[in-house]
């Protein structure tokens, strides 16, 4: 295939999960490399194909475990993170596919391959590390809220960027430190290095989305501050709640007016 969507959607259309994130990471190279020649018209599927395994639960149904120095609770920590990663290439791939009618610039394409290459890697790196605790990713159960985001904005590009990047990833720079420092205390260094490999790439991804949300502000005539909250109130079924990291934020573009409005006290 030599068009932008049919390789997109051929990564949501892959079960494998290795082979996703392969199949993600070559088709940005090939982009970059300028071997795909066309953005094309290929249409994604409702939902992204999944692997028999891991069984999918309500969020509240999956148990939570503490992470200390035995291995249990480091493992669960790292399924639950390949998970989102998962689905995250989904995501990145699902928006390069579903939204040729905004007639994009190149930049947001080669901005969203960018994203979906390194969910690929992401992915790897915590498949790679659970190997080497003993584990697989599809051992233990998952849940199924990232893809309940992406069904509920399929109708507009714009209420996408307000929830997936800005809402749900931006969450994720908020969450990601405290998990490093628990890695680190239990001398767990190695998975620590992975979370900070992915949470250095995910201030980006969410810079990422916030500059294509400006961007569409600015072609609609919106005013981007009060597009969000309004965008996140209508979409987004769950809480914006403090802590938040604002440094992460800050440094993603994403000041503090936009998403203080909606938080919980």
């Amino acid at each position: 295939m030599t068009d932008l969507t049919g390789r997109a959607v051929a990564v949501l259309q892959e079960a494998d999960p290795q082979q996703k994130a392969r199949l993600a990471r070559v088709m940005a190279a090939d982009w970059s490399n300028g071997e795909i020649a066309e953005r094309g018209r290929d249409k994604p599927p409702d939902r992204p194909n999944r692997p028999t395994h891991p069984l999918l639960k309500r969020p509240g149904e999956v148990p939570r475990r503490r992470i200390n120095r035995g291995t249990a609770g480091r493992i669960a920590l790292l399924h639950a993170l390949a998970h989102i990663e998962l689905n995250a290439i989904d995501l990145a791939c699902d928006i390069l596919a579903r939204f040729t009618a905004e007639q994009m610039p190149d930049a947001f394409y080669d901005d969203w391959l960018l994203v979906a290459e390194e969910e690929g890697k992401h992915f790897l790196l915590l498949s790679e590390r659970l190997t080497e605790l003993g584990a697989a990713y599809g051992e233990l159960p998952a849940h199924d809220g990232l893809w309940q985001a992406a069904e509920e904005t399929a109708h507009d590009l714009l209420a996408r960027l307000a929830v997936v990047p800005l809402v749900l990833e931006a969450r994720g720079l908020d969450v990601t430190p405290n998990m490093i420092t628990k890695l680190q205390a239990v001398e767990d260094h190695e998975s620590a290095a992975v979370l900070e490999v992915i949470y250095e790439d995910e201030i980006g991804h969410v810079a990422i989305g916030k500059r294509w949300f400006d961007h569409l502000c600015g072609t609609r005539n919106l005013d981007p501050r009060e597009t969000w909250l309004s965008l996140v109130r209508l979409h987004f079924k769950g809480q914006v709640k403090p802590p938040f990291n604002a440094a992460a934020r800050d440094s993603a573009g994403f000041p503090a007016d936009f998403y203080e409005a909606l938080a919980l006290p």
